[in-house]
């Protein structure tokens, strides 16, 4: 090849390079960043959650899974505000489950709930202590470990079905 040839593919080859580094960091950077996964927020504690807003998420919930991550949970949104109850059918790992009213405020707290073990089919309810429009779903025994109480405030990020609400006030 002749030098100035060479010469004159160096920048540009470089140039490549360097794209294609950046390209590979900020590819790595987003791997591990959860921007646009849903998340709520209680007590200084971030949670990712999954998302329960149609009859068919809600009824299975976390049924039928052996582990949660402790920074993951599930937010079961409902189309109104009203007491709820829950139960533990086919669901394998203790919750807490924390009832919400429509502001978001913890309305109350069903702490270290035991998996339903029951031969019959018949599962204890767990209820509310009032009306709850949203239902946040944790690990057992987290709510106490954070010092999640009623009256308590969460907050939310990248929930669809919430950020047209938040867009009304």
């Amino acid at each position: 090849m002749p030098p100035n040839l060479e010469n004159a593919m160096m920048p540009n080859m470089a140039h490549k390079r360097i794209k294609l580094v950046v390209a590979v960091m900020a590819m790595l950077a987003l791997a591990g960043c959860d921007a646009g996964e849903p998340y709520v927020t209680v007590e200084g504690e971030r949670f990712s959650v999954e998302i329960a807003a149609d009859n068919a998420t809600r009824a299975q919930g976390l049924m039928f899974r052996d582990e949660l991550p402790a920074d993951h949970g599930m937010l079961f949104i409902f189309p109104n505000e009203r007491p709820r109850s829950f139960w533990m059918k086919n669901t394998r790992i203790p919750l807490d489950i924390i009832y919400l009213d429509r502001d978001l405020e913890v309305v109350s707290i069903s702490a270290d709930t035991p998996p339903c073990r029951s031969r019959t089919g018949r599962c204890p309810n767990y209820p509310s202590d009032g009306p709850a429009k949203y239902v946040l779903e944790i690990n057992g025994g987290l709510a106490a470990e954070y010092g999640i109480e009623p009256g308590d405030r969460i907050q939310v990020g990248n929930v669809a079905q919430l950020e047209s609400r938040d867009q009304g006030k």
